[in-house]
């Protein structure tokens, strides 16, 4: 499902337009990458929650070529999903 295909179910479900359907789904991203990025996490119950993790400076190598080379550390988002979520795609609710 594309963000354009959840606007418009989002909008289906609750009787608004395409448009203001569209400007939440894309104020809902721009909060949680806002949030993400001042170093907080956002939490949903029953849904997941969005956070941040720090990946430590580390070697690898280049695929291409073999060379070694040194990946810098750096912040990443991580979503760990919520037993609401959980059951649901299994099933069990």
């Amino acid at each position: 499902m594309t963000k354009t295909e959840l606007a418009a179910a989002l909008a289906e479900r609750t009787g608004q337009t395409k448009v203001a359907s569209g400007a939440a789904v894309n104020a809902l991203v721009e909060i949680i990458s806002e949030e993400l990025k001042n170093g907080g996490d956002v939490r949903l119950i029953g849904f997941g929650t969005f956070a941040t993790r720090k990946r430590e400076a580390r070697s690898g190598r280049n695929p291409q070529t073999g060379k070694k080379m040194k990946i810098k550390a750096r912040t990443v988002p991580v979503f760990r999903a919520g037993s609401g979520l959980k059951e649901a795609v299994a099933g069990t609710k």
